[in-house]
């Protein structure tokens, strides 16, 4: 007897997205960053991608499982930098140190991005998107003017709420078409 295993990509896509949105959304400058979205970055960015992750391992989707646990991972350690700073466990990076941190992570995020090439058009958008949006983070944490790094730093924070809306709408495109057993929210499939 054949055992059917869900797909936790859904899972994954949605802890993903919906925490870049809401990160974003302070990034675009509406709301300051406070205990939801580090929640959010911890639980549901974090531990939820890398329970994902681990789902995929059992499909043996190599793909899923590093890009889940990574970024489960990375939202993890980020807000561990913000939080051990604040409660003085450590020191802040320093703002150029940490766009050193965000830069590595858009090389990561460039190479995933190609690995999404013969996958759907939606998470090539998605990977394309997080790595663009990885760059501009960099570069508003070196660039040396303020007011530069806060227009660099707002409009990423658009960019990234686009990233993330992506993210949802892909999960829920996979929820929506397995269930009704057909394509109702068209992801761009490869033939």
């Amino acid at each position: 007897m054949e055992t059917k295993l869900a797909n936790p990509a859904p899972l994954g896509l949605m802890g993903f997205g919906m925490t870049t949105v809401l990160l974003n959304i302070h990034n675009a400058g509406f709301f300051p960053l406070g205990s939801m979205i580090l929640a959010m970055g911890v639980f549901y960015g974090g531990l939820a991608q890398v329970i994902a992750g681990i789902l995929e391992y059992r499909k043996g989707n190599s793909f899923g499982v590093t890009a889940f646990v990574s970024y489960g991972f990375f939202w993890m350690t980020l807000v561990g930098l913000i939080l051990f700073a604040q409660w003085g466990w450590i020191a802040a990076p320093p703002k150029a140190f940490l766009g050193t941190y965000l830069f590595i992570w858009g090389i990561f995020t460039f190479f995933m991005w190609l690995g999404t090439f013969g996958n759907n058009r939606v998470l090539q958008f998605v990977f394309l998107s997080l790595w663009i949006l990885f760059f501009l983070l960099a570069i508003e944490h070196w660039v040396g003017n303020e007011e530069l790094a806060h227009s660099i730093g707002h409009f990423a924070g658009w960019e990234g709420i686009l990233c993330g809306a992506s993210a949802i709408y892909l999960a829920m495109a996979e929820i929506v078409n397995e269930t009704q057993g057909k394509t109702v929210l068209p992801i761009g499939e490869r033939k």
